[in-house]
């Protein structure tokens, strides 16, 4: 059994929501004898886009084939009989579905998806035959990776002042699993609770970011304020401790800056998940356009239209997608944006695109184009921090591992090259045998503090 057609663009790619359609094909090992049983529609979903579980399609009971589509432009799980013939859309509605298992006779799936509650997960369950789901989690709390033993349901889940650990579902109580797996000097009573905030981009488009305020802040105060944008650009920051690692470490750093009196402002910008297929085949994003731009602008805005925030200390932060688009922001608004630290970030699409060409579809297809190709490459320098370097005139922390398989470390060479002859105040964390998400904790300190620091002293 295998799913084939259609590929994927891949990150800072131009927006790709529907192609050649992908089809699903059964095998008979003995033989080797195949046939197509079913094929995705043309238009939306034609491409295939996985979910986050490693497995994409099941074979079910009753000899039903579960599986992933976009048909309608949100990621949901279908059903077809291995006969073929017309699949069954068994999780409806404006959501989009991550992890999926089965109960051990799979006549029953059990998911995590933002279903009702966008900027969270919750767990469902739902027959593989028909739909619709039936929530098994709700309220303010995330829970995913969901396994169905017996009438039980064990899941990883968080909250908003405690991180991730194991738990357990019997009856509708949930029971902790190992409840000592957070310390109990854990600071969970400090922490603040992120309320979630839907602003306007610079060009209308609404955007969903999840807002930190200073424990302590007194009325008529005024804080710094930092937005803060996740890397990928195949995230979504949620409404509590991330199930990714670099994503919880990014989560506690604003925690952290939310503690030492900033007002923190995360942001899901365009080309990110959990909005849609439109949503995450933005028009004109990354390379082909920087339309995530308008978000980190209109970030800025809305922080500046608010009473608690001082508009003359803005400042910016992220990791790879996320320091491209810190990078951006300082270059193209220097005057919103007084501060940022930019993490591994992208600083050069053309560069990055030399160094990929391959696996580059828009590099291949072009190349019979020269024309196109050089259309392309300038879309791409002009979608780059680089281009607008010259009226880049906020001090940055540049921080980066210079043993970097993701985003190479002479991006971040090269940007304080051109910051150091426009005369850009900035300065540099290198930190040596370091990969892109770097491996050992120490580093991931050294870099926070750091930029805590930076902040504390530019911001």
């Amino acid at each position: 059994m295998a799913a084939g057609g259609g590929g994927r663009g891949g990150a800072g790619g131009g927006s790709r929501r529907e192609g050649e359609p992908w089809s699903i094909r059964v095998a008979d090992p003995a033989t080797g004898a195949g046939r197509q049983i079913w094929i995705a529609d043309k238009g939306p979903g034609s491409i295939f886009h996985p979910m986050v579980s490693d497995r994409q399609v099941f074979w079910a009971a009753g000899d039903r084939l579960v599986f992933p589509w976009e048909r309608d432009g949100w990621q949901h799980v279908y059903s077809v009989a291995v006969e073929g013939g017309k699949a069954s859309l068994l999780t409806p509605g404006e959501f989009e579905v991550e992890d999926v298992g089965f109960s051990q006779d799979r006549k029953e799936i059990v998911f995590s998806s933002n279903q009702d509650d966008m900027d969270r997960r919750h767990i469902w369950r739902v027959s593989a035959a028909q739909g619709p789901p039936r929530a098994v989690t709700s309220g303010e709390t995330l829970e995913w990776a969901p396994v169905l033993a017996g009438s039980a349901v064990a899941f990883l889940h968080s909250e908003t002042r405690r991180p991730a650990r194991a738990a357990i579902q019997v009856g509708g109580a949930i029971q902790d699993l190992a409840p000592d797996s957070i310390p109990a000097d854990f600071p969970a009573d400090s922490l603040v609770v992120p309320q979630q905030v839907i602003y306007t981009a610079s060009d209308g488009m609404p955007i969903h970011g999840q807002l930190f305020l200073p424990p302590h802040s007194r009325p008529g105060q005024k804080h710094p304020a930092v937005v803060f944008m996740h890397g990928g650009s195949r995230r979504q920051m949620l409404l509590g401790w991330h199930y990714m690692g670099y994503y919880n470490n990014a989560y506690g750093m604003n925690q952290y800056l939310a503690s030492q009196g900033y007002v923190v402002l995360s942001i899901n910008y365009r080309s990110g998940t959990g909005y849609g297929l439109n949503f995450r085949e933005a028009l004109n994003y990354g390379q082909s356009g920087a339309s995530e731009f308008h978000d980190v602008e209109g970030a800025g805005l809305y922080l500046k239209g608010r009473p608690d925030v001082d508009p003359a200390h803005i400042g910016l932060w992220g990791g790879s997608y996320g320091g491209y688009l810190t990078a951006l922001g300082l270059a193209r608004a220097s005057d919103l944006f007084a501060a940022g630290v930019d993490f591994h970030g992208v600083h050069d699409w053309t560069v990055r695109n030399a160094a990929n060409a391959p696996g580059n579809a828009a590099i291949v297809d072009s190349a019979v184009n020269e024309p196109a190709r050089q259309e392309a490459a300038r879309v791409a320098f002009a979608s780059s921090p680089m281009s607008s370097v010259r009226s880049w005139h906020s001090p940055v922390l540049l921080i980066h591992g210079d043993d970097d398989r993701n985003v190479n470390f002479t991006e971040t060479i090269s940007m304080a090259a051109a910051l150091r002859q426009q005369g850009v105040y900035f300065e540099q964390l290198i930190i040596p045998d370091e990969i892109h998400s770097f491996l050992r904790h120490q580093s991931w300190l050294r870099g926070y503090h750091a930029a805590a620091d930076f902040f504390k002293r530019k911001l």
